[in-house]
């Protein structure tokens, strides 16, 4: 029975103040509520636990070697029986922020330990294609960094030039990927953390439309522009790991039934279609266009224009129609993501709180975490998420709900100018990211977070666009360019390809056409 010695404080805390006959009556139906709350059966006998006979893990452990950090932990997981051979004799590593039951998931970061119950919906779905996984690949700190200083493992080198950035946050995934460690990686990306790191690592990335993949069993960032997606050597590959992974599960509530089924999760005889053309008719029929605002990036490196530009000339070469095409609104939507990550993105990726979702939810880590976060638990947190986290707290007290709102309803409007153009346009074609890899902080060095931070200024203004929006992008390695900070290395960069929504098979097609028609490194 709940008392009013124990409600006052509460109600003085929020600054409520109560007659002493409502107070009786408030404590008495606080008191139900408590005991409905105590009836509750216990959550833990409806999660989707795995089958460990089916999915048996062993060899877990911390490697020696991190492969350049790229490893946050090893382990060996088979399936027993595959349901199909889609990805037979395939490796994957998944990403340090997904569930796998029984291995340490670090999210990047300190801040909890947690060793989680379950498995995530794509995990089991690539283990029954066939596949074997055979670890978890660094990630940033929280997953809200989009350079490779910040993991709890330590730094990830990138694979062309050691002390330089592999990108974030999937920055393990993008090394393990270009170095061969493993066939295949997932990344997962809010904001371009797949791309990143593909851009950076010369590997492909697609961030999938939102909702084709389920994101059950992954650490969220926020619902809203959450998306998990492969990381592969090859276009092929990277068609065989989504055709693998897409299709809905019936527990995220990003995803719809509708039109997500049959044909339409079919992406690899597209690609073999495609690329067993001759090579001036392979992309017949196919209409480019090519972003014009997504060159007017502030900073953008001129090396890398030259390479993407030069990238789309050759699209012509092999059938497609190239024309110019506009979206105004693009040059506005980073400052929209950057207004509308704060509230929803701290309250869900830090603090664990996904109220109002339909989804699986891994309450035994928030509640490791509470309601806020510990001096302790905020000084475990890289550069990016400590800003996120305190910007929460000011858009909390300052702002409130409606700002969170008024950007949401903003995106709208940015969303519809892509629909528009894609109306006119198969895809449309960008720069990956504007400059190239920047160079790591010397470790041990104690730079504040401005300046840290300051190396990636305009690094998502044509990839986290698309977070929002929910199309598909990939990332396509189209040539190497010399470092900003020493000319004499060279380091990737990348063309992206956004396509209509549900329409990732046209970006694989395409970036397919590209890929066996020229080769990257010598472009």
């Amino acid at each position: 029975m709940v008392t009013k010695e124990q409600l006052l404080p509460v109600l003085a805390k929020a600054g409520l103040k109560l007659s002493e006959s409502d107070l009786e009556d408030y404590t008495t139906l606080i008191s139900g509520l408590d005991d409905a709350i105590a009836s509750l059966p216990d959550a833990r006998n409806v999660l989707p636990r795995p089958d460990l006979s089916r999915y048996p893990r062993a060899d877990i452990h911390i490697p020696e070697d991190a492969e350049s950090g790229a490893w946050a932990i090893k382990v060996t997981v088979k399936c027993t029986s595959p349901s199909s051979n889609l990805l037979h004799g395939k490796t994957v590593a998944l990403k340090d922020n997904m569930a796998l039951a029984g291995v340490r998931c670090t999210n990047g970061t300190a801040m909890v330990e947690w060793v989680p119950e379950v498995d995530a919906t794509v995990v089991t779905r690539v283990l029954d294609a066939g596949a074997t996984i055979v670890g978890k690949a660094a990630c940033e700190n929280s997953c809200l960094e989009g350079m490779s200083a910040t993991a709890v493992t330590g730094q990830v080198h990138n694979p062309y030039a050691k002390g330089y950035s592999a990108g974030g946050s999937s920055s393990g995934s993008g090394r393990l990927v270009a170095t061969g460690s493993v066939d295949l990686a997932f990344g997962c990306d809010q904001g371009g953390s797949i791309r990143i790191p593909a851009s950076s690592c010369g590997v492909i990335g697609l961030k999938p439309t939102w909702g084709l993949v389920p994101y059950t069993g992954i650490l969220s960032l926020d619902a809203t522009i959450d998306h998990v997606g492969p990381m592969a050597r090859t276009v092929r590959d990277t068609a065989l790991f989504l055709e693998a992974i897409a299709g809905p599960d019936g527990w995220d509530d990003r995803q719809s039934a509708l039109g997500l089924q049959g044909d339409r999760l079919k992406f690899v005889t597209h690609v073999d279609e495609v690329t067993s053309r001759e090579r001036f008719k392979m992309l017949q029929g196919i209409k480019v266009g090519v972003l014009n605002e997504s060159f007017e990036i502030p900073g953008q490196d001129p090396n890398v224009v030259a390479s993407v530009k030069s990238a789309i000339e050759g699209l012509k070469t092999l059938g497609a129609t190239v024309e110019p095409a506009s979206v105004p609104l693009h040059k506005g939507a980073p400052l929209l993501w950057t207004c509308g990550l704060p509230l929803a993105g701290a309250r869900q990726s830090l603090l664990g709180d996904m109220d109002g979702r339909k989804q699986l939810y891994m309450t035994d880590r928030a509640e490791l975490v509470g309601s806020r976060l510990t001096q302790r638990q905020f000084d475990a947190l890289g550069p990016g998420a400590s800003n996120v986290y305190i910007s929460y707290l000011w858009v909390q007290e300052t702002y409130g709900a409606k700002l969170h709102g008024q950007v949401m309803n903003l995106l709208k409007a940015t969303s519809d100018a892509y629909d528009k153009a894609l109306d006119k346009f198969d895809v449309l074609v960008m720069p990956t990211l504007p400059y190239p890899p920047p160079q790591l902080p010397k470790i041990g060095s104690e730079e504040g977070p401005l300046k840290f931070l300051a190396r990636t200024v305009g690094l998502i203004a044509n990839t986290c666009p698309f977070n929002n929006s929910g199309h598909p992008a990939l990332s396509l390695p189209v040539g190497l360019v010399p470092a900003r900070e020493d000319p004499s290395i060279r380091l990737p960069t990348a063309m992206q390809i956004v396509g209509r929504k549900y329409s990732d098979v046209d970006c694989l097609k395409v970036a397919a056409a590209w890929e066996k028609a020229y080769d990257w490194k010598t472009f």
